[in-house]
């Protein structure tokens, strides 16, 4: 799995992404079913999350979350990312 975190219109602090590392952590189950992870930060009046996956299978999932707090935004955004991949690799398992 290919991890790509990029700031849109500011400049990420280590604790921020160390923070975002460790989130992503909480998908590794899935690393082998994952070609890339695409996650994009935006701050403007809120911090909007935005990340995009790419399965071996050749779907795409992209999910976001969005909140005034870093910690917040980044949690919203990984409870519906674990549960899109959750959802993808149900999916594939039942066409087994």
């Amino acid at each position: 799995m290919t991890k790509s975190i990029s700031a849109v219109g500011f400049e990420l602090e280590q604790k921020q992404s160390e923070m975002i590392e460790k989130k992503i952590d909480r998908v590794k189950y899935a690393e082998d079913l994952i070609v890339d992870l695409i996650v994009k930060v935006k701050h403007d009046k809120a911090y909007v999350f935005d990340a995009n996956v790419n399965f071996k299978w050749g779907t795409q999932a992209h999910v976001s979350g969005e909140d005034f707090d870093f910690g917040a935004a980044l949690n919203k955004m990984m409870d519906v990312l674990d549960t899109k991949i959750k959802k993808e690799k149900d999916k594939v398992q039942e066409k087994k």
